[in-house]
């Protein structure tokens, strides 16, 4: 890597040329806006560890069946979480990487060891 190189990556977004940051800034405005709820980071939280069902994710919410579904219905039209039939039950999971990155990064930042406090 040269030292052009490496001031670019410094620069990290700052370095895209202008048009293009306000694409991906609109992309990003809109992804953190589909995050930007109790409900569903919490969601999205318990699919990290893994598939679960709308009534598992009742139980674990402490939340009605139907502001459940309602909050799983906006993950996956925003295309962060996906949904397969398993007999009756359907499972939903994550589907975005990059939602599995945020939420490692939300628990390393709010409530891992060193986000508490």
């Amino acid at each position: 890597m040269d030292g052009s190189e490496r001031d670019t990556e410094r620069m990290g977004c700052a370095a895209l040329p202008a048009d293009e940051m306000a694409a991906r800034a609109a992309d990003a405005a809109a992804f953190l806006k589909a995050l930007s709820h109790e409900g569903r980071l919490m969601i999205l939280c318990h699919l990290s560890s893994g598939e679960r069902s709308v009534t598992e994710l009742e139980e674990l919410l402490g939340a009605r069946q139907a502001a459940v579904s309602q909050q799983l219905a906006r993950l996956r039209a925003e295309g962060l979480v996906s949904a397969r039939r398993d007999g009756k039950a359907i499972l939903y999971s994550i589907r975005d990487p990059k939602a599995g990155a945020i939420m490692a990064l939300v628990y390393d930042l709010f409530c891992g060891p060193q986000g508490q406090g």
